[in-house]
C-alpha cells in the first residue's frame, strides 16, 4: 500500500466523546477532513452546536452530526451508539475521550503546599465524579464500541485519551485524576488483549499538557503554564492541532499491528526529574 492508502479513513464512521472542545474536537476535525463521517457527542449544547457549524464550514469531505449526550448516562450514551450506527453505516473508529479536571493537588506549581487539595480534605462527590467521567464512562464507551464492532465482524479501532499521569505521580495535578488515568491506561491494555481476536485494536492517546479548556482554560495563561514550560524537553506546551496526526495514524490501517500501545505525546515532559515534595 501506499503511504496515502495507508493512512486514509474516507468512508469510515467514526464516533467522538468530549468532541465539542480540546483534544475530542481536534480528533473529529481530523477525521472529517480526512474524509469520515464523525458523530460528535458531548453534554454541552451551545459550544457542540458551535463547533458542528464551525467544522461544517470548512467543506470538507466528511459529514458531522452531533449527540447531546452525558457520557455518565448508560442508557444515553447507548442510544448515541445506535443512531450514529444507523446514520453511518456501523461503528469503525471511536475516540473514548470524554474528562474533567480533578481540580488543585496538594502542591501549587510553585511547590508549597495547597490544603485544598489534599487527600483528607478532597470531597467525597468530586472524587465520584472525576472517576464516573475521566474511568467509568471510558467503560461505557469501550463497552459500546466494542458490541458494535464484534457485531459487524470487519474489526475496528478503539483509541482512549489517557494521560501520562498513567504513568507518574504529580503533586499540582488533582489526586483523583491520577488512579483514573492510570485505569484508563490498564483497561486499554486488558481490552486489547480481549478484541484482538476480532481485529479490534485498543490504544490510548497519552497527552502531556496541551493548550485545552480543561482545568478552566488555565494552560491559556502563560503564568500558569510555566511549570510545565519548565519541565518540557521542549520547553513549550502543545497545541491541540498536533495531536491529529498521531490520532489519524491510529484510526487507520497505518497502524494495522498496533494494539495495547500507550501512545506518549508530551514534549518529554514525562522525562523530568521528580517534583521536591514540600
Amino acid at each position: 500500500m501506499s503511504l496515502e492508502t495507508m493512512f486514509e479513513v474516507a468512508g469510515k464512521s467514526v464516533i467522538v466523546t468530549g468532541a465539542a472542545y480540546g483534544l475530542g474536537r481536534a480528533y473529529a476535525e481530523v477525521m472529517a477532513e480526512r474524509g469520515a463521517n464523525v458523530t460528535l457527542i458531548d453534554l454541552n449544547e451551545d459550544q457542540l452546536a458551535r463547533t458542528l457549524a464551525e467544522i461544517d464550514a470548512q467543506g470538507w469531505r466528511g459529514q458531522v452530526r452531533g449527540a447531546l449526550v452525558d457520557v455518565t448516562d448508560r442508557a444515553a450514551l447507548a442510544q448515541a451508539f445506535d443512531e450514529a450506527a444507523a446514520q453511518q453505516d456501523g461503528v469503525d473508529v471511536v475516540f473514548s475521550n470524554a474528562g474533567v479536571d480533578a481540580g488543585p493537588g496538594f502542591l501549587t506549581p510553585e511547590g508549597a503546599r495547597n490544603p485544598e487539595g489534599q487527600i483528607d480534605a478532597l470531597d467525597d462527590a468530586h472524587w465520584d465524579k472525576v472517576i464516573g467521567v475521566n474511568l467509568t464512562s471510558m467503560y461505557n464507551t469501550m463497552k459500546l464500541a466494542a458490541r458494535h464492532m464484534k457485531a459487524q465482524g470487519r474489526g475496528g479501532s478503539i483509541i482512549a485519551t489517557s494521560s501520562i499521569a498513567a504513568f507518574y505521580v504529580d503533586g499540582i495535578v488533582g489526586t483523583p485524576y491520577m488512579p483514573a488515568k492510570a485505569g484508563v491506561s490498564h483497561l486499554v491494555k486488558q481490552l486489547a488483549m480481549e478484541l484482538g481476536k476480532f481485529q479490534i485494536r485498543v490504544n490510548a492517546i497519552c497527552p502531556g499538557p496541551f493548550i485545552t479548556n480543561i482545568a478552566g482554560g488555565r494552560m491559556a495563561n502563560v503564568e500558569d503554564r510555566q511549570a510545565f514550560i519548565r519541565w518540557s524537553c521542549l520547553g513549550r506546551v502543545a497545541e491541540t492541532d498536533e495531536i491529529k496526526p498521531l490520532a489519524l495514524y491510529l484510526a487507520s490501517g497505518a497502524s494495522a499491528y498496533v494494539t495495547g500501545s500507550q501512545m506518549v505525546i508530551d514534549g518529554g515532559l514525562i522525562l523530568r526529574p521528580a517534583q521536591e515534595v514540600a
